[in-house]
C-alpha cells in the first residue's frame, strides 16, 4: 500500500480508492472486510484502548456473513461490506460497536470506508423489494445496483444531501445546539435539501427557519461524507444579513454570537462542522 494521492480536500480518503463491483482476480487478493452487526461494526480494542476495525475475512473468525458485497479497491486491497444477523461470540478484544462512537476514535481513511460499507448495507436491507411491485430485486452485475427482474425498476444506493454552514457577523461566529448534543455543546447549523432547491437556497432558509436570521454572500467550502444513515454534508460560509436570533426550541435549543477567543465546547475534529468553525478562528490571524 505505497501509493498515496493528493488528499482533495480534508475528508477526502488519503490513498487511492477504485469504485468496483467485483474484485482483481489477476493477483492474488489481499482483502479489507468491514463487517456490521445491528450496525455496529466489528472492531478489535488494544490494552491502551486504541481501536480498530477486524478488517480480516469473517472465515478467520469461523463465521459467514448472511450479506456481503464487494464495494472496490483501496491502494490495491479488495473492501467488502459485510453484515451478520445473528449475534456470535467473538474473541475477548473484539466488540461490535457503532460508527457514531467510533467517529473520531479510528484511522480516517478507515472510518471513511467503514462509512463506504455500511450505507451499501443499510441500502442493501431497506431495498430488497421493489418498490413498485413488490418482486424480490436482483443485483445487477455491472454496477452497485438492483433490478427488478418484473418491471425492470432499478435502485441505487441512496443519497441524502444536506447543507452545513458557518454564519459570520463581524468578529462573531453563530454557533447553535441541538437537545440531542452533550452538555455545553454548539455547532454549526444544518439541514436537508428540499426538492427543487438550489444548495445556496436550502442555506438561507434553514437558517431562516432555524434562528430568525437572514444570510447573504453563500459561498461553498466543502463536502463530508456522513453515513448516519446516508448522507453528503455539503459545507458553505454565509455572511449575516439582518434578523435577531429567535429560536423554535425544537431542533433547536439555543444558538447565539460566539467570539474567537470566547467559544464553546466544539465538535470533534473530524466533522466539517468543527473544520468550518476553524476556517473562521483563522480568519481573524
Amino acid at each position: 500500500m505505497a501509493y498515496s494521492k493528493p488528499r482533495l480536500s480534508p475528508f477526502s480518503l488519503s490513498r487511492q480508492f477504485v469504485l468496483g463491483i467485483s474484485p482483481n482476480k489477476v493477483v492474488r487478493e489481499t482483502s479489507l472486510w468491514f463487517v456490521f452487526h445491528n450496525d455496529g461494526l466489528l472492531v478489535q480494542q488494544g490494552d491502551g484502548g486504541e481501536i480498530t476495525p477486524a478488517i480480516a475475512p469473517p472465515s478467520e473468525f469461523g463465521f459467514s456473513p448472511e450479506f456481503s458485497r464487494h464495494i472496490g479497491n483501496y491502494c490495491g486491497a479488495e473492501i467488502y461490506a459485510a453484515e451478520l444477523s445473528k449475534s456470535i461470540t467473538l474473541p475477548k478484544t473484539f466488540h461490535f460497536i457503532r460508527l457514531r462512537k467510533l467517529f473520531g476514535k479510528m484511522d480516517r481513511d478507515f472510518f471513511a470506508l467503514a462509512g463506504r460499507a455500511i450505507q451499501i448495507i443499510h441500502w442493501n436491507r431497506d431495498h430488497r423489494f421493489c418498490g413498485r411491485c413488490g418482486t424480490e430485486m436482483k443485483n445487477r452485475r455491472t454496477e452497485i445496483a438492483k433490478i427488478c427482474p418484473a418491471c425492470k425498476f432499478n435502485s441505487f444506493p441512496r443519497l441524502s444531501p444536506a447543507v452545513i454552514m458557518s454564519v459570520v457577523r463581524g468578529k462573531e461566529i453563530l454557533l447553535a445546539r441541538s437537545p440531542r448534543f452533550p452538555a455545553g455543546m454548539y455547532s454549526t447549523l444544518a439541514g436537508f435539501v428540499e426538492p427543487g432547491e438550489t444548495l445556496e437556497e436550502t442555506v438561507a432558509r434553514e437558517v431562516r427557519e432555524e434562528v430568525n436570521v437572514e444570510v447573504c454572500k453563500i459561498k461553498y467550502i466543502d463536502s463530508q461524507p456522513w453515513p448516519f444513515p446516508h448522507s453528503l454534508m455539503i459545507g458553505f460560509s454565509a455572511q449575516y444579513a439582518s434578523g435577531d436570533i429567535r429560536t423554535d426550541n425544537n431542533e433547536i435549543e439555543d444558538a447565539q454570537w460566539f467570539s474567537r477567543d470566547n467559544l464553546p465546547l466544539l465538535p470533534t475534529r473530524m466533522s466539517i462542522a468543527r473544520h468550518l468553525i476553524e476556517l473562521f478562528i483563522k480568519s481573524g490571524r
